[in-house]
């Protein structure tokens, strides 16, 4: 099964494998994180964690810039309300808080294929992802203390990536970073030439595809719930999960294909 759908600013592509890729489509607007593209990307997200077909996601963007962000143009119209723009920007944090929850919380693995620049909550929607792969010529930034706007939400993604010091020296210069940078820190996974990324980015996301379903999503659960936990409280909880991952009946039929030296034939159950 294959098919696409164009939004006017979200591009869709479903192939046999089940891998979806959802495409920034705004290069005009730099992709910006408008509400319209917030709400196409939380809308795509939200029928494909429901879609059987589904099994991995890919996010990337269309032209030279992955994401700049949220769109400053609509932040700085809301300023002519009454209240001078106070619901429109807690509408739009609550929204783009929402969606990078969204991404977490997913029971379907997403990966970031940044070709370009990713800045401000372009670079918190690449550190939101699973996994990351980004172009040689990709940048990366949270650039708000520049204009006088702390990266705050950007940060709560920045710093469940890297450590305290890179966190801090991102948010606090504000300046871009190399794709070799990025992942010397650990904000993207590897770093690909520009005319092999899409290729090496489909090969992961169908080598991952092929993974029984329910196993991931187990453990993608698993993985971040541990992550705030101490470490006696997370062995206790992962010992659980195991369990629980124990009984299904893809655990049975890997263990069974494995010690048969054969493929094993998923149920996704």
């Amino acid at each position: 099964m294959n098919y696409r759908k164009n939004s006017k600013v979200l591009e869709t592509y479903l192939n046999e494998n089940g891998v979806i890729r959802f495409n920034l489509n705004s290069p005009e607007n730099l992709n910006a994180l408008s509400e319209n593209m917030m709400n196409s990307l939380q809308n795509a997200l939200d029928k494909a964690i429901i879609n059987k077909n589904v099994r991995v996601i890919i996010i990337s963007g269309e032209g030279s810039t992955f994401s700049s962000g949220h769109d400053l143009k609509d932040l700085k119209a809301a300023r002519k309300s009454a209240d001078k723009g106070k619901k429109y920007f807690l509408k739009i944090m609550k929204k783009c808080s929402k969606m990078m929850q969204t991404i977490i919380k997913c029971p379907k693995p997403i990966i970031a294929e940044v070709a370009g620049t990713a800045t401000a909550a372009g670079c918190q929607l690449v550190a939101s992802c699973d996994l990351a792969y980004a172009s040689s010529s990709a940048k990366f930034a949270t650039p708000g203390v520049n204009i006088g706007l702390f990266c705050s939400t950007p940060m709560v993604a920045i710093s469940r990536n890297l450590t305290n010091k890179h966190s801090m020296e991102m948010l606090l210069t504000g300046e871009l970073i190399s794709s070799d940078k990025a992942a010397k820190i650990g904000l993207i996974n590897d770093v690909i030439e520009i005319n092999e990324l899409k290729d090496f980015v489909l090969n992961k996301a169908e080598k991952i595809s092929k993974k029984s379903s329910v196993t991931l999503k187990i453990g993608k659960e698993a993985f971040y719930k541990q992550l705030d936990m101490k470490l006696s409280d997370a062995y206790d909880y992962a010992s659980k999960v195991m369990v629980q991952n124990m009984l299904k009946l893809d655990a049975k039929e890997g263990i069974d294909a494995f010690i048969d030296k054969r493929e094993p034939n998923w149920k996704d159950k």
